[in-house]
């Protein structure tokens, strides 16, 4: 149900019912799609945020990780390749505490 309010001429529509008209409802194929794109692209921002905040060029993270420069770039550009333990390695050199938590059909399930 779409919740839009007009104010001074315009109509201003939720962003969640903007989500569903260009992405799908939740649940279906393509909003499941943009959620996980989402969620690695904050990913990523996360790792160049936290990098930053710590003073670190990519360079200086690659060394402490064991990876070059561009692995560290692409990191934080586009996380969609990445694994995991790449993930735990890159967060744990910025010294930084990662949690994940697991849910199954919208219960928590545990927390990594």
């Amino acid at each position: 149900m779409k919740n839009t309010i007009e104010r001074n001429g315009l109509v201003l529509t939720s962003f969640e019912d903007l989500k569903d008209e260009w992405y799908g409802l939740q649940g279906t194929p393509s909003r499941d799609e943009y959620e996980f794109e989402l969620k690695l692209e904050l990913l990523s921002e996360a790792l160049k945020q936290t990098r930053k905040s710590r003073q670190l060029t990519q360079e200086e993270l690659g060394r402490l990780v064991g990876v070059g420069k561009a692995q560290i770039s692409k990191l934080e550009n586009n996380a969609k390749n990445v694994t995991f333990e790449t993930v735990i390695k890159v967060f744990n050199a910025l010294g930084a505490r990662v949690k994940f938590n697991v849910e199954l059909d919208n219960q928590f399930v545990a927390s990594l």
